[in-house]
């Protein structure tokens, strides 16, 4: 009789359920459009969400042209609603004091300033958000914001966090992230960092590696070197951290290597003990950062352009790159073993990317399409939806 009524109930219930299940939700807003505040392109997205809920979505500006060195600030703007509007754009970074220098311009590059590669990470503990950036490739700094991203602090330089990283490589460039950082269950502060060590201004050769603060960003350490460029791992740079359901740490590092896949590796700290590096097959590669983020719901989501570079006869080319396009989304319910799921966001030009997640489980997608920088919102049931 209890198992008869049980199923009477569960029958009247279904409907109501069904009604008020969330539908499928997909929506797009331009963040950064090519000469906003006459800043000719922008590029190399972050996005993180605070624990007050505002967005805030931040990436280089590059005031001339697109590329990589050049005369480029830093620019933010906040969301309170979630990502649907957007307030003003803001520079944020490196206003005072220039580090001029472009050695990769024989003529002017004395009087530029290159500032790149923002990272932000999100202090649940301290409220704080703190904000890491490089001047030239060459020097690291870090900032922090008490009040949700509407002001930050001076910069601080913290360059010989990098100086262990030499008994591996004497390297000439480095980098944080791109995209953001992760804090532990344990406070701990972890940003994603590579580093290159060919002719001055350089990319490659490079390697991966993680530095870390256990005392809410006041001082900064290096972790072990995660990702050698050795054997059949080839330049890996751009890496991408999150946490998985047991406390683990898991690194996501793009590279030029044959297989044209992502290359994994998995620490208990963030910082030390990294396993052995392995290309993951569902992952592909057309060498291009990518975004991976723990959710709400214990899934794990991945964005990148899948795309993979064939020959005439429609085969892989080792060590191809693949288009820039076609930026999907994927989702593992393991701890990033296996990806079943994946849906394209953006099908055209789409490039890099980083995800975050809202309170409410609502996901934000910051990424490149053609020469803007858009926003994606969209739902698990969108992602679900065939």
């Amino acid at each position: 009789m209890k198992q008869s009524l049980f199923l009477c109930m569960a029958l009247l219930l279904a409907p109501l359920a069904a009604l008020y299940a969330a539908e499928p939700l997909l929506e797009k807003s331009g963040v950064f459009p090519p000469g906003l505040n006459g800043i000719a392109r922008y590029r190399i997205p972050g996005i993180v969400v605070t624990t007050k809920g505002t967005v805030l979505a931040y990436c280089e500006a590059r005031k001339n042209n697109s590329a990589d060195w050049g005369e480029i600030e830093v620019h933010l703007r906040r969301s309170t609603d979630g990502g649907k509007t957007w307030q003003p754009s803001q520079h944020i970074a490196h206003k005072t004091g220039r580090i001029e220098g472009n050695p990769r311009k024989k003529e002017g590059g004395e009087r530029e300033q290159t500032v790149n590669n923002p990272v932000a990470i999100v202090d649940r503990e301290a409220g704080a958000i703190e904000m890491l950036y490089c001047i030239n490739y060459a020097r690291c700094f870090s900032m922090r914001s008490m009040d949700d991203g509407v002001t930050w602090s001076q910069p601080v330089e913290i360059t010989a966090t990098f100086e262990p990283f030499r008994k591996h490589y004497d390297w000439k460039v480095i980098a944080t992230g791109p995209g953001h950082g992760i804090q532990l269950k344990n406070g701990r502060l972890v940003v994603p960092i590579w580093l290159a060590y060919g002719k001055t201004g350089d990319h490659a050769p490079s390697a991966a590696a993680t530095i870390y603060s256990d005392d809410h960003g006041k001082t900064w350490k290096a972790g072990e070197l995660a990702l050698p460029n050795e054997g059949e791992f080839t330049n890996p740079n751009e890496t991408m951290l999150t946490t998985l359901s047991d406390g683990r740490v898991m690194l996501v590092s793009r590279s030029v290597s044959k297989p044209n896949r992502k290359l994994v590796t998995i620490s208990p700290d963030g910082a030390t003990r990294w396993s052995k590096p392995e290309f993951h097959e569902q992952l592909w590669e057309p060498v291009c950062m990518a975004s991976i983020i723990a959710h709400p719901s214990g899934v794990l989501l991945f964005s990148n352009p899948h795309t993979l570079a064939l020959d005439k006869a429609g085969k892989e080319l080792p060590a191809g790159r693949g288009r820039r396009q076609n930026l999907s989304i994927k989702i593992s319910p393991d701890d990033g073993k296996t990806w079943p799921i994946s849906k394209t966001l953006e099908a055209g030009p789409s490039a890099y990317s980083d995800l975050a997640a809202l309170p409410d489980g609502t996901v934000l997608c910051l990424y490149e399409r053609g020469d803007s920088i858009e926003c994606a919102r969209f739902n698990l049931e969108w992602l679900y939806q065939p």
